[in-house]
């Protein structure tokens, strides 16, 4: 569900922080995840689901982050509020 601030909102149960993360496509088809917050843009290296949204994915740093559900055609560059996950939680080893 999209906010008044133009994001798109996840509540998920247990711990983790929240974080706007913005998720792009380069060039070169790599998907990148960027959390400002942080000053922090890794490769994402897996998902695990096949469209992204909704699931758990994996950046290049070993961190997971939960994503929210959208439409599997949602246009990149898009920003979301994702939950950065601890070890052994979600659907990624």
């Amino acid at each position: 569900m999209r906010d008044g601030d133009g994001f798109y909102g996840l509540q998920v149960e247990g711990e983790g922080e929240q974080m706007k993360v913005t998720i792009r496509k380069g060039l070169d088809g790599v998907l990148t995840a960027y959390i400002a917050k942080k000053d922090l843009e890794q490769p994402i290296l897996a998902a695990d689901r096949g469209d992204l949204w909704g699931g758990c994915v994996t950046l290049a740093n070993g961190w997971r982050l939960q994503l929210p559900e959208l439409a599997p055609d949602t246009p990149l560059p898009v920003t979301v509020e994702a939950q950065r996950l601890a070890d052994g939680v979600g659907g990624l080893a």
